[in-house]
């Protein structure tokens, strides 16, 4: 396989946490990271031993020593970053949501597919054994007809990530452009279903400013007829998280699930009784690095591409649209 020499456009959390070390379990190297605070990035590249630091993104997007760029910066910067990336020929992996508009996303999809490059979105849940087993279940008709889906994904947001996410609408915070992107990715993914409209209610438990929601809930009409409620939030300290899906013949229960580690476990209930679906847990980024280091080799293609990336933002504006003006409206899907 490739080893991919990848560049980090922000010095973010999330590289730190969790994709740093996905790249390297997967023979990749990160040779350099850049952050528009050039101490930021020179403290960051010692601390996790990545060679070169700048606050250029033209220096790090035309290295000859980057293969493949990992874009974790606010939101509002996404569009701009792609594209030259893109322009120097440098794949790219872009944490969601893709942008804070649908026209946005699409130009970046687009761009990425004229250039020649690789894209592909950090959903990190469709990696998750338990999301793979209940889309398999569901596939081999364990539970009958679909009918209803059920995802509780309202966590509490710690300090150290709450920030532009409780604070700066324009640059896309919320719980909806955060959260409800994640939940809309997973549905299609485990469904194998698109949402054709969303209806949605927004509330503020007092973490994020005026004008953003820290709490979320709306029920999504997919093109079987199966309708999907979502729970969303950053401020509900005492809850786990959870995925449901109810059909004619069966009801598949996830519990824990909606996280970041490869944990939780899914039930299959049915009129036979209760049966643990058997789980094969692994590192939810490294499986999702994998795939994008094979699809560069033209083998498939990203866990989620960019085409994923710009639907799952489609059902979150839709969802943000519903909130604000009380109907049911329509998701446009368009890539």
């Amino acid at each position: 396989m490739t080893k991919l020499r990848w560049g980090l456009i922000g010095a973010s959390t999330i590289a730190a946490e969790h994709m740093i070390n996905a790249f390297r379990a997967n023979g990749g190297e990160v040779v350099a990271v850049m952050s528009t605070n050039a101490d930021r990035a020179g403290n960051y590249a010692r601390l996790h031993d990545i060679s070169h630091a700048t606050n250029r993104l033209e220096d790090l997007v035309g290295s000859k020593d980057v293969d493949a760029v990992y874009i974790s910066t606010t939101n509002d910067l996404h569009c701009r970053q792609v594209f030259a990336a893109a322009a120097a020929g440098k794949h790219v992996l872009c944490e969601k949501p893709l942008a804070l508009t649908l026209a946005d996303a699409r130009a970046m999809v687009a761009e990425c597919r004229n250039r020649g490059v690789v894209m592909g979105t950090n959903h990190h849940l469709r990696n998750a054994a338990t999301h793979r087993a209940m889309r398999e279940a569901i596939k081999r008709g364990r539970i009958g007809k679909p009918l209803f889906a059920r995802v509780f994904h309202s966590v509490y947001l710690p300090a150290h990530l709450q920030g532009w996410r409780v604070e700066r609408p324009e640059v896309g915070g919320g719980a909806m452009l955060d959260i409800t992107v994640h939940d809309a990715d997973t549905l299609r993914f485990v469904l194998d279903d698109e949402p054709m409209s969303v209806v949605a209610m927004t509330s503020q438990g007092g973490m994020s400013r005026s004008g953003l929601e820290d709490g979320a809930m709306g029920v999504i009409r997919f093109s079987s007829g199966l309708l999907a409620q979502f729970h969303d939030g950053f401020t509900t300290k005492y809850t786990t998280t959870g995925f449901e899906v109810h059909g004619d013949a069966g009801s598949l229960i996830g519990r824990d699930c909606m996280t970041q580690a490869p944990k939780g476990d899914v039930l299959l209930r049915t009129s036979a009784g209760d049966e643990a679906l058997k789980l094969d847990h692994e590192n939810l980024y490294v499986r999702s690095v994998h795939l994008f280091h094979e699809a560069v080799e033209g083998r498939g293609a990203p866990s989620a591409t960019g085409e994923d990336g710009v639907k799952s933002l489609s059902i979150a504006v839709s969802a943000l649209d519903a909130a604000r003006s009380g109907a049911e409206t329509a998701v446009d899907l368009t890539v």
